[in-house]
């Protein structure tokens, strides 16, 4: 009977996933062929950011890469709590939540006629539209497209933002699992169209190791022994492997440019997540407030207020 029923599953799934594959790798062509421009406008009353005053250049501006709950502009894994309590507790910061990671066409999945209707009938295809988006990152064939894709997405929507290219002001991509994959490969088109100073924080990171973040200043490593979604990342991608030394991965180890810090007794989702604000540590913060102080002071640690009209002092 179990073996039954788990041919039925595999007979319902296994063409969804097949369409899927193929649906993930078309955005990433259609861009490159140019047969569709990337979106840039937001919503009606929907600001390019949030935090920091325009009027004036900002400690730094933080990008937000959700997980593959991301489907519209507006943050949905939590709500938008965490970017909400990065906002509240660093009013130096200038913050970007609506870029779309996992659309190399910036379109947001949820405003799709056909997702509308799968969405209420199969709720079960946008979470794996997401998944397949993650590894058309990661394959070699695709990795280089996406990577300038995105990475020019993330681009436009600074400049939209207010970020003036060669103004020294530092951007900071914080990601939060397959993010991870979308914020090391969007480092070096960043660097390249804007000459800004790069740090990466990854929270529960799932990404292959393949990409050069050499042109990043750091990588911060925000993780937990009961990750074991970060952890899976670790075991599949061979790049992120000891043996595999020339990997992307293993030469910014080498560099020094990777710091791990433990969030334990975190997990990657559920009521003990790093953005729960119900689950309590010791010291009386929820993890939420935990990961938002531990975000805000790596910032502040290597990031020096910006003076108006020059680069960061």
């Amino acid at each position: 009977m179990i073996e039954f029923a788990l041919l039925l599953l595999l007979v319902g799934i296994g063409p969804v996933l097949l369409a899927e594959a193929l649906l993930a790798r078309y955005e990433v062509l259609a861009y490159a062929a140019g047969w569709r421009a990337p979106a840039t406008e937001l919503p009606a009353r929907m600001p390019y950011a949030r935090g920091a005053d325009a009027d004036r250049p900002p400690a730094a501006y933080l990008v937000y890469l959700d997980g593959i709950g991301k489907r519209r502009f507006q943050d949905t894994r939590d709500g938008g709590r965490l970017v909400k309590s990065l906002i509240d507790k660093a009013p130096e910061l200038r913050v970007l939540g609506q870029v779309q990671p996992y659309s190399p066409l910036a379109y947001p999945l949820a405003n799709r006629p056909v997702w509308i209707w799968l969405r209420r009938r199969a709720g079960l295809v946008l979470f794996l539209h997401n998944v397949m988006q993650i590894f058309v990152a990661a394959d070699h064939r695709y990795r280089p497209l996406y990577n300038r894709a995105v990475g020019s997405q993330i681009a436009t929507q600074l400049r939209l933002a207010g970020y003036r290219p060669g103004s020294g002001i530092p951007v900071v991509l914080l990601s939060y699992s397959g993010g991870a994959q979308v914020a090391t490969g969007a480092v070096d088109e960043l660097w390249s169209e804007l000459r800004s100073p790069l740090w990466v924080i990854t929270l529960g990171g799932f990404y292959n190791g393949a990409n050069d973040i050499s042109r990043a200043e750091h990588l911060y490593r925000l993780t937990a022994a009961s990750d074991w979604i970060e952890r899976t990342g670790m075991w599949i991608f061979p790049q992120r492997w000891r043996l595999f030394r020339r990997s992307g991965w293993n030469r910014a180890v080498r560099a020094g440019k990777i710091t791990v810090i433990w969030l334990d007794p975190a997990t990657h989702v559920g009521p003990r997540s790093y953005i729960s604000p119900q689950a309590k540590l010791p010291d009386g913060r929820s993890h939420l407030d935990r990961t938002a102080d531990t975000v805000i002071a790596l910032i502040r640690d290597r990031v020096s207020p910006a003076e108006p009209g020059g680069p960061p002092a």
